[in-house]
């Protein structure tokens, strides 16, 4: 009898595998694997198979999976193999020799090899090692937390072993098999380091240079983009040990004496010693740059750079004469990192560059981008903002309100202090009320070129305090509302943001699942964009579901999606997903217009007038009329056209779910069934 952890959920035994049953049960049997005789509460085992609020019958699920799988065990001849699933009070215990599990197989032939040491023993230990493996571990187990922890270890070291595999093949001179081995776990992890660093070596060392240095300039875009980081220790040690060797080989041609010639007698014929520097992006500094000089700065005696673009974009050097960031300090710079995957939005990033630097004279210009939840607001300022940084070389100044987030909005003074800080206010300058800190926010940003960002607002009230007064400031809001006040009093301009289409919505999954996946099933990208309501937040919670499934095609996540129950559940990733966005704007609506637009959700085609919804909501006229626009300004519901509104899929599907006519909208599943396993056994 063995036990399979690494591919799918098994148990073998000489007559074939045994019938295990539903993914709950595996994960039962995966668990008691994971830790081998020892004993696995009852509690832990619940708190694993259910990631959102167990049911009340939780306990009794979990022991009818027990009983049954002792049950199928003994009928596999358990008993023969030393094998017995016990109970000792509220807890399991799966007694077994551990050699019979897979995992503990693997482990131990990883660690007998010694690649370094002894690598002609270590090639055939690692290789039955990783042939081991049927496939991703844990496979068939419910999609919770501790079961994707559990298989990111196990794939860690099957990593691990990889590496170790082609660095015992290198040290045989085997340089080629060492390769191709590390070539198709490198593409599938593009970001770990130590398995491209292994790559990139036994790349150069079958003469493939230029192959070797791509991979290298190709991690670090991907470590900038995705994770905003250098590349570490370890793939700059490659890098530069190829440069080094490369170098040392142009010398040594250069060295050479030609076919025939006379050597020179002082012995100095040969190319000069060089040493070959990159900076931190790993690129080298071009022919004819000087090493002479320490980190601090340029060669001694060698003249600064002049003349346009010689002081780095962004740095108070930078900053126009005479401007505060050129008297003072550096100027602040507290944008978040620039949006990934960043597509379209063209008119709306044209119509902020009218707004915020067409500007009348004399005037602060503000705009208000508005739109609803999910739809893109901060990803389209953020953007617009490091576009044009620039024209801003004082400072970008960046606050997430928390008008619509889990925590309370952040009170005006508390914002203030952020910004007068980061302009190089003392702390013990900072005045204690808003009204003097905004005052004095004003005062030292009058005569700056600065931009202020403000995300997430719930009002007017809550934005005007935080507004620069200076003719040559620009403030881009964003909001959930349409802050009509600001538009009333500070003369802010709109720039609203709809939901994508077709286009737009399938260039966005292609960008984050790759175009070739998209272009291999056109009429699903189609489904799911409509699926999404075309919001980005919506489709980028898909694609990293199809991200983390990459055998899946379109379609059959469009297939789970269409299950009204499932979608809004299907439609989260982790801490982010419409569910959790929708409750946010809800939570902000009075009792009335909440109840407004539970009525409303009840509508069949989503499209309805004032009569309509008065009559679903049992509100008069006026009332209705007056929640309307209200819902309106927040963009739950949107006015087509004068007494014509409708209300998109997706918010209807979690206003029912909010009333209790839908299931299971709010919490985390994963695809395969009600809680994500297809188990169907709660």
């Amino acid at each position: 009898m063995e036990f399979s952890l690494l591919g799918s959920i098994t148990v073998a035994t000489g007559s074939g595998e045994l019938a295990l049953g539903p993914a709950k049960r595996r994960s039962v049997l995966a668990l008691l694997l994971l830790q081998p005789n020892t004993t696995v509460p009852l509690e832990q085992l619940i708190d694993s198979l259910w990631e959102d609020e167990p049911p009340e019958h939780a306990r009794t699920v979990v022991q009818g999976h027990v009983s049954r799988l002792r049950a199928t065990l003994a009928e596999g001849g358990a008993q023969a193999y030393g094998i017995e699933l016990t109970t000792h009070g509220s807890a399991y215990l799966l007694r077994l020799p551990e050699e019979l599990i897979d995992a503990h197989r693997f482990g131990e032939l990883v660690t007998l090899a010694r690649p370094e040491a002894a690598p002609a023993d270590a090639v055939p230990l690692l290789r039955e090692a990783l042939g081991l493996w049927r496939g991703p571990a844990l496979t068939g187990t419910v999609t919770s937390p501790p079961f994707a922890a559990a298989a990111h270890a196990l794939e860690e070291r099957r990593l691990t072993a990889v590496e170790a595999l082609g660095r015992a093949h290198g040290a045989l001179g085997e340089h080629e098999q060492a390769a191709a081995i590390l070539y198709s776990a490198a593409v599938n992890h593009p970001l770990r380091e130590g398995l491209i660093a292994g790559l990139m070596r036994a790349l150069f060392r079958t003469g493939r240079q230029s192959d070797a240095l791509e991979w290298f300039h190709r991690t670090r875009r991907l470590l900038n983009e995705e994770l905003g980081v250098d590349p570490g220790e370890r793939l700059r040690g490659a890098y530069e040990e190829i440069l080094r060797a490369e170098a040392a080989s142009e010398q040594q041609r250069a060295a050479a004496p030609a076919k025939g010639a006379r050597p020179a007698g002082d012995g100095s014929a040969g190319a000069p010693s060089f040493h070959v520097k990159h900076d931190r992006s790993g690129q080298v500094p071009a022919q004819g740059s000087t090493e002479a000089s320490g980190p601090g700065g340029p060669a001694a005696g060698t003249p600064p750079p002049t003349g346009p673009g010689s002081a780095p974009e962004g740095t108070a050097d930078g900053a126009a004469p005479g401007s505060p960031a050129g008297r003072g300090g550096a100027a602040p710079r507290l944008l978040p990192r620039p949006p990934a995957r960043f597509l379209g939005r063209e008119e709306q990033l044209h119509a902020l560059t009218e707004v915020l630097l067409d500007r009348t004279p004399g005037e602060s210009p503000l705009a208000v981008v508005a739109g609803p939840a999910g739809v893109g607001k901060t990803a389209c300022a953020v953007q617009w903002a490091h576009l044009h940084a620039g024209s801003f070389p004082d400072g970008q100044l960046f606050a997430d309100l928390r008008g619509f987030g889990e925590e309370d909005e952040a009170p005006p003074a508390e914002i203030l202090r952020d910004f007068l800080l980061a302009l190089g206010t003392p702390p013990d300058r900072v005045p204690g009320s808003a009204q003097a800190a905004s005052a004095l926010f004003r005062s030292l940003v009058a005569e700056r070129r600065l931009l202020v960002v403000l995300d997430n607002a719930r009002s007017s009230a809550q934005v005007r305090p935080l507004l620069p007064g200076g003719p040559h400031c620009a403030t881009v809001v964003t909001s959930r509302s349409r802050l009509d006040g600001l538009v009333a009093t500070d003369w802010a301009r709109p720039v609203g943001l709809q939901a994508l289409g077709y286009e737009e919505g399938a260039a966005l999954l292609g960008a984050m699942l790759g175009p070739q996946r998209v272009a291999e099933d056109p009429s699903a990208a189609r489904e799911l964009v409509d699926l999404c309501d075309g919001l980005p937040l919506a489709l980028r919670a898909a694609a990293a579901q199809l991200t983390a499934r990459p055998r899946w095609r379109l379609a059959r996540l469009a297939s789970a999606l269409r299950d009204e129950r499932r979608r809004l559940a299907l439609l989260s990733a982790e801490d982010t997903g419409m569910a959790a966005a929708l409750r946010m704007s809800v939570a902000r609506l009075s009792a009335d217009d909440a109840r407004l637009l539970s009525a409303l959700a009840t509508s069949a085609d989503g499209h309805l007038n004032a009569s309509v919804a008065a009559a679903l909501a049992g509100y008069d006229q006026e009332r209705t009329q007056d929640g309307l626009e209200r819902l309106a300004e927040m963009h739950l519901v949107d006015e087509e056209a004068t007494d014509v509104y409708t209300i998109s899929t997706l918010t209807q599907l979690f206003a029912r779910d909010e009333r209790g006519d839908g299931g299971g909208s709010g919490g985390r599943s994963g695809p395969g069934g009600r809680d994500g396993t297809g188990d169907g056994t709660d």
